[in-house]
């Protein structure tokens, strides 16, 4: 079994291991801004002049230098920088998880500014004899009516009254009729809705009057006729009404009608969507 197992180990101990790599590999920190320090002669971002630190961190100025990554120009944070949400609270572990609770102490209401009332201040004003805009300015300001906190609850509204055994949510749906549908209910539903429609209509075309035929009479007929218009020929000018042809590509009279006996002849032939014939096959 020894003697088996070595060529195995062998083979083992020769391949390849996988590399493991930290997370410090995978995952590199971010570069830190550049500083005035950092910028050395020849270096892409080295510029003349007056020159700050936040020059240095505006992405729009920073150039890429030859073989890095781009800076980004963003501070970190320091060491002691917590990323994510910071809960403050005593640790106490268990104990104090079981045996301690934190309440908030209640605290006083804060008084709140009463509600005017509008429909008192205009009801004195107009018994006092003041109808303009500014008097009933003035006399807001000099006799302010408010409303009490008691007047104030009953004025606002109440919050409708829900039933004690209310399910809030979307309902349910409700279950399937299996035995309807065994039974083919539906179908023998529809049924008999199709007969009482068509017994509906059969009523409906009994009780419905018919007319007899109509027949014309020489009256109607006269009353439907109407005479022939007749229509006045196009009016030529007397000059052009007797002149011959000005070209003529045909030698004789003879040429004439023996091309236009050729071309009765191919005119089955030029027809058709594609012209090239219309054709009766058997």
């Amino acid at each position: 079994m020894s003697e088996a197992k070595s060529p195995r180990q062998d083979l083992m101990r020769w391949k390849k291991q996988p590399v493991r790599r930290t997370v410090s590999q995978i995952c590199p920190p971010p570069r830190r801004p550049l500083t005035v320090a950092d910028i050395q002669p020849g270096m892409e971002n080295e510029r003349l002049g007056v020159v700050r630190d936040s020059m240095f961190q505006n992405p729009l100025i920073v150039k890429a230098e030859l073989g890095k990554p781009r800076e980004r120009s963003y501070r970190l944070p320091g060491v002691n920088f917590n990323y994510g949400l910071y809960i403050r609270g005593l640790d106490g572990g268990v104990p104090e998880a079981i045996g301690h609770w934190n309440v908030f102490k209640q605290q006083p209401p804060c008084p709140h500014e009463l509600t005017r009332n509008y429909i008192a201040m205009n009801r004195e004003a107009v018994r006092a004899c003041l109808v303009t805009a500014p008097e009933n300015l003035l006399y807001r300001q000099l006799n302010d009516i408010r409303i009490s906190d008691q007047d104030d609850r009953r004025v606002k509204k109440e919050p409708p009254s829900l039933p004690p055994d209310m399910t809030f949510g979307i309902r349910s749906r409700p279950s399937t009729p299996f035995f309807d549908l065994l039974q083919n209910r539906y179908q023998q539903l529809w049924v008999q809705e199709q007969k009482a429609t068509q017994r509906a209509i059969k009523l409906e075309k009994k009780h419905k009057v018919f007319f007899g035929k109509l027949y014309e009479t020489r009256s109607s007929q006269l009353r439907k006729y109407k005479p022939p218009v007749k229509l006045d020929a196009l009016w030529h000018m007397p000059r052009f009404q007797k002149v011959g042809p000005h070209l003529d590509t045909f030698p004789t009279e003879a040429d004439r009608q023996r091309a236009f006996k050729a071309h009765r002849e191919e005119c089955a032939v030029r027809q058709g969507t594609l012209r090239m014939g219309n054709y009766t096959h058997p």
